[in-house]
């Protein structure tokens, strides 16, 4: 009888989430066999989201690309066969190569959030795209317009520590959905309910949130600016601000004083579709309640006046001195707090010719735009990974338009044939987070986490990092840093002048399996201000902004596609549309695997009573969205979740999964936000008919 050998490797999940999860792979005899979350991880707490929890599926599904193709058929038909990777090296090299003997930023990289890892996101890949002298790749598709209003006000990614908020007395939930996408984040809440805490949730769409909070309040998408500024109204004239700490902490108080004079509730019902009573009653339970939490996140950012709602709520807590207790304040990200050495990851000081060809940044939420438009030079070449533009990019009409260019040479690098896949004329087969090595920061905790190769590669599936080694050997490149091994470069992630911060070296964080940054216990980031602002001060008035030519006080900033901002096109499309994620899936991650499309059994649009009887629709029916830009398809779910005036379609389908060979972004804009270039996906009129089956 054979001895079968088991092994628990520490791992680290790699989605788009705040969680940023520790886990444990048991192996035997070389394959996985069984998946959990560390019980010794603090946030993590021995739970994993019901999508990791059967992680195993993904990593051994039979849809798994397993070997190195290349197109044969038409772009969009994903035909392929079977090619060595001897031959898909040479092939790219001698590609790239070409294009690049005219102008290397021709070649465009396109990657996000597939994996958020250094080693397999951030590190090797940059260092061939930089040596290489490509176009850069501005990453602003999720949460870019956020973080720039959130720096203007406050200054980095830095807010309160999220395990505190179990002892605050209030906590806003405004523009998130924890119990989908910040589960263990959402634990922490619950405990702070039980404590005796009341819950707010503030999001257009009544949310499984929203559902067990004490109060929601649903305001029509974008109009966050106006809401936040009447509370600052009420908070003012109330005086339930905390005078002493605007005088030591705040810069610019007595012009927003003067600037939200008029900003009363009664200004802001109409713009919101709240009630007065409503926007009042918030900011005075707001003001007196001690200590009071808001926790942000990215939804409210997907709007045209996204930089400035999200800058307008990050001065709310420095207005009541919120930011006094460790459980007060405000969170939208804690990322800023760990010493990322990026320079060392990334090193930018191997771009080639910076005079010849000064570096180029292309913005990834117009990438139908930048394949299509004239640019000098044109891009030629891409190479897709830890992404699938195809499906999740806006405007998503004009991006397959660009994909199916034939003289664009498009590599990508994937575990499944995605939409984008289909494109490709070279595709590569990936590891998951099971077979490389890797090791993260969080953006919802304050724990760093390492991730341990629990198996062998599958097939001939190769990660980020040993792709990008091989193709800088066929390149010719011969820069030491483009061979640096996958521990090398897990050496460097953090800085070394500061692995302090960490609290432990970098072998103790791969043994143990995370580490929590040597702050305080209990972090209260700014109790005596120091605000990473030029100021130091949290601003109220922005020379930052000022100098960038946008409004330095807080404003109101419309949505680009509302009956206020454009009357004439909402005549044609009433309806605001939202397409928040799917439970079932991570945007388009496990979008594809039999138990998730079972659970979310298909795309539907969620429309409220009223705006269902208006337009003769019933349960189940077969309803066209759509607008200039495009339509898609999706059964009606009739349901007061969706207040009057705003239709939900949970997201995001792959294309040739939904039924119709569209989805979400067929309707959505390329248009960018305010500040930080993010897209406007959740600023969006739409209007909606039933269509006959088949």
């Amino acid at each position: 009888m054979s001895v079968v050998e088991t092994s628990i490797v520490k791992a680290a999940c790699p989605h788009d989430c705040p969680d940023t999860c520790a886990m444990e792979i048991t192996v035997e005899s070389g394959r996985a066999v069984k998946i959990r979350g560390a019980a010794d991880h603090p946030f993590t707490n021995g739970a994993l989201c019901t999508k990791v929890a059967h992680y195993l599926e993904r990593t051994y599904s039979d849809q798994r690309l397993l070997h190195p193709m290349k197109r044969v058929g038409r772009k969009g038909e994903g035909r392929f066969e079977r090619i060595s990777w001897d031959e898909a090296l040479a092939t790219i090299s001698e590609r790239f190569k070409a294009i690049a003997a005219d102008d290397p930023r021709a070649i465009l990289p396109y990657n996000y959030g597939g994996t958020l890892g250094f080693v397999q996101g951030a590190s090797m890949d940059m260092r061939f795209f930089n040596r290489l002298g490509a176009s850069r790749l501005d990453q602003t598709i999720c949460a870019a317009a956020g973080a720039a209003g959130w720096k203007a006000s406050v200054g980095a990614s830095i807010g309160m520590d999220p395990e505190a908020i179990v002892d605050a007395r209030l906590i806003i939930i405004w523009g998130g959905n924890p119990v989908v996408s910040n589960l263990h984040g959402w634990r922490f809440m619950q405990e702070a309910k039980r404590r005796g805490a009341r819950l707010v949730c503030i999001d257009p769409w009544r949310t499984q949130t929203a559902e067990k909070c004490d109060l929601h309040l649903a305001p029509m998408p974008g109009t966050d600016t106006a809401l936040a500024l009447a509370m600052m109204q009420v908070l003012i004239e109330a005086d339930l601000v905390d005078h002493d700490y605007i005088a030591r902490h705040t810069l610019g108080f007595a012009q927003l004083a003067e600037r939200v004079k008029a900003c009363s509730p009664e200004w802001a019902a109409p713009l919101t579709g709240l009630p007065a009573d409503a926007i009042r009653a918030l900011a005075l339970d707001y003001g007196n309640t001690r200590p009071s939490a808001i926790r942000l996140n990215y939804g409210l950012n997907r709007c045209h006046g996204g930089g400035m709602a999200v800058r307008n709520i990050a001065c709310l807590p420095a207005l009541t001195g919120a930011w006094r207790h460790p459980a007060g304040g405000a969170l939208l990200s804690t990322s800023g707090n760990f010493p990322v050495d990026q320079h060392a990851l990334e090193r930018p000081d191997l771009y080639p010719d910076p005079q010849r060809h000064p570096p180029r940044h292309i913005n990834m939420s117009q990438i139908g735009e930048a394949l299509l438009d004239e640019r000098d030079p044109p891009v030629k070449g891409i190479y897709v990974y830890n992404s699938n533009p195809v499906a999740i990019a806006p405007d998503s009409n004009r991006v397959r338009a660009g994909f199916m260019r034939e003289d664009l040479f498009c590599v990508v690098h994937e575990l499944f044939q995605t939409d984008t896949a289909d494109y490709a004329d070279i595709l590569l087969p990936a590891t998951t987070q099971l077979e490389h090595r890797d090791v993260h920061k969080a953006y919802g905790h304050l724990y760093a986490v390492d991730n341990q190769p629990a198996i062998a590669p599958l097939g001939e599936a190769k990660s980020n990092s040993e792709v990008f080694r091989l193709l800088s050997r066929a390149m010719g490149f011969t820069d030491a840093a483009l061979a640096d091994s996958d521990d090398a470069i897990a050496a460097v992630a953090f800085a070394r002048r500061d692995t302090r911060a960490l609290g432990l070296d970098t072998a103790a964080l791969a043994e143990r399996g995370w580490a929590r940054l040597n702050l305080p216990r209990p972090f209260a980031p700014f109790a005596a201000g120091g605000f990473p602002t030029p100021s130091g001060k949290c601003e109220f008035f922005s020379e930052s902004l000022a100098a960038a030519g946008l409004d330095p006080l807080p404003a109101w900033v419309p949505p680009l596609e509302s009956p206020v901002s454009s009357p004439e096109l909402a005549a044609r499309y009433p309806l605001a549309f939202l397409s928040p994620p799917a439970r079932n899936f991570l945007n388009t991650s496990f979008a594809n695997l039999p138990r998730f499309l079972k659970q979310e059994g298909g795309p539907t649009l969620e429309i409220n009573p009223l705006d269902a009887a208006g337009r003769g629709l019933v349960e189940g029916q077969r309803l066209r969205i759509f607008n200039d830009r495009g339509a898609f398809h999706a059964r009606a779910v009739i349901t007061e979740r969706a207040r009057p005036g705003v239709v939900v379609s949970p997201s995001i389908w792959w294309q040739k999964l939904s039924g119709d060979g569209a989805n979400a972004n067929a309707v959505t804009s390329s248009a960018l936000t305010d500040m930080g270039g993010g897209p406007v996906i959740y600023d969006c009129l739409v209007e909606i008919q039933a269509v006959s089956e088949g």
